[in-house]
């Protein structure tokens, strides 16, 4: 085929490659990838297929990716973070929208009034769902949000220490660690009892102290729990001069007590269950709130508020606290990473007010009693044992009794059944032995969840 040299393609052939080369100084290509290392260099020509047109490129890519199976193919009982959940199409069809799109950061803020009306909303939606007195405009996702409430915390009270439960997501750990150790915090884990998987409460009491900054809890845990003693938290913290900071689900709330009605001082959350699909894992929306001014004064992002135009007329929306770095001098910023996610906040904002307070609740109690359904249908299978106690939400934790590596094979066997089986707990928690974390939704049906339990039976038995 002759060459063809387009002026806005990257197709340029061997002179003009070296008038390129010679411009910027590099006797070769080689030489502009000279920082990676050699070893992980590719040194043979890609075995890319040559197709001549589009109609053949996309038809090659849409055979590949028929391979390809999503959570619309098939039931996925995996959870740990990112949630299957139904999205409205409405949200969809308002986040697509180009006036959202284009004015996702607004750093002429006031201009965009329809998104900082948009980002209000959600402020209010989230304050009066928690119960808090101020929510900010939103972080890059939960895990964010639990770094940014820990240095929120110690700057408040003056100490350096965060407790945080045992059983915590693995990653959100390693977050909180990447935004605690440059600010000198230090982290204590609280045991979580090996029969309720709640926490321990002699050994919160027994490292609880003067320099601890806050305690950091969530209903539901990790493993799915809703700890009743979570409520007594705020009063043990307030009791030693530390602060509360609890993490929430925002769906659990149509059904349990806000966070604030029991005394925390922050609340955080992971929104992606209510803005966007899982999206391979991301992205997702951060939540963040807080009561009282002195915490409202360390609270990361952006505050939207309401106030009226100048003649008193008209309702208006204005940025009255931005403590990022990008808007004040850096050593008074409350955060130099407080990213936002503002379009799904958005997202966030129209699902609460397509669903309102009964539909929140409704959608509670059906993923309540489904969870409950399919505790019961695994519990009733030979070696197979719901590993805690006590009522669950979304998410619970069964343990395999059998040799190791049994969950493994399990899970690939479930795969190719068509089935999506549970998080495997085994690297991340050995003490559980052979156990999964299973998540159920709204979007599992009655059917699905016996499905599971026939294949884990047969499995089992093969």
């Amino acid at each position: 085929m002759a060459s063809f040299d387009h002026p806005f393609l990257p197709n340029a052939s061997a002179p003009i490659r070296k008038i390129m080369l010679r411009a910027i100084g590099v006797v070769s290509i080689d030489e502009l990838y000279s920082d990676i290392p050699s070893e992980v260099r590719t040194n043979r020509a890609l075995k890319v297929d040559w197709l001549p047109s589009e109609q053949e490129v996309k038809s090659h890519i849409d055979r590949m990716l028929a391979d390809n199976k999503s959570a619309s193919d098939m039931p996925v009982f995996l959870g740990a973070g990112v949630y299957n959940h139904y999205l409205p199409a409405a949200v969809k069809a308002i986040l697509a929208r180009t006036e959202f799109q284009t004015s996702y950061t607004p750093y002429q803020a006031e201009i965009s009034q329809g998104l900082l009306q948009s980002l209000f909303e959600f402020q209010s939606m989230i304050a009066d769902l928690t119960q808090m007195d101020a929510v900010n405009s939103s972080l890059y996702d939960g895990s964010t949000a639990l770094g940014e409430a820990a240095r929120m915390a110690s700057r408040a009270t003056g100490r350096k220490k965060i407790l945080v439960p045992e059983a915590l997501h693995p990653g959100k750990f390693s977050v909180l660690k990447n935004y605690t150790e440059p600010a000198g915090i230090g982290i204590e884990t609280l045991r979580y009892d090996r029969e309720t998987g709640g926490l321990e409460k002699g050994d919160l009491l027994s490292k609880i102290d003067r320099d601890t900054a806050a305690v950091y809890c969530e209903v539901p845990s990790f493993f799915g729990i809703l700890d009743p003693e979570v409520v007594n938290l705020p009063s043990i913290c307030h009791a030693k001069g530390a602060l509360s900071i609890v993490g929430f689900d925002p769906v659990s709330l149509g059904g349990l007590k806000p966070p604030g009605e029991y005394g925390a001082d922050i609340v955080i959350a992971e929104g992606q269950s209510i803005s966007t699909e899982m999206n391979f894992g991301g992205p997702a929306l951060g939540m963040i709130g807080c009561r009282g001014e002195h915490l409202i004064r360390q609270l990361p992002g952006r505050l939207i508020g309401m106030t009226t135009t100048l003649d008193g007329k008209q309702r208006a929306f204005s940025m009255v606290l931005q403590t990022r770095e990008q808007h004040i001098r850096r050593e008074k910023a409350t955060s130099n990473i407080c990213t936002n996610e503002a379009l799904f906040a958005i997202g966030a904002a129209v699902y609460l007010s397509l669903l309102g307070p009964q539909g929140l609740r409704q959608l509670f109690e059906s993923i309540l009693v489904k969870t409950s359904y399919a505790i019961k249908m695994l519990s009733e299978m030979p070696g197979v044992v719901p590993r805690f106690k006590g009522p669950h939400y979304q998410e619970f934790v069964v343990s395999f009794k059998g040799a190791k590596g049994t969950l493994a094979r399990l899970n690939k066997s479930l795969l190719g059944h068509g089935v999506h089986g549970g998080k495997s707990l085994v690297k991340d928690f050995p003490e559980l032995g052979e156990s999964a974390l299973f998540c159920v939704t709204e979007v599992h049906s009655t059917e699905a969840i016996d499905k599971l339990r026939l294949l884990i039976e047969k499995l089992l038995e093969a």
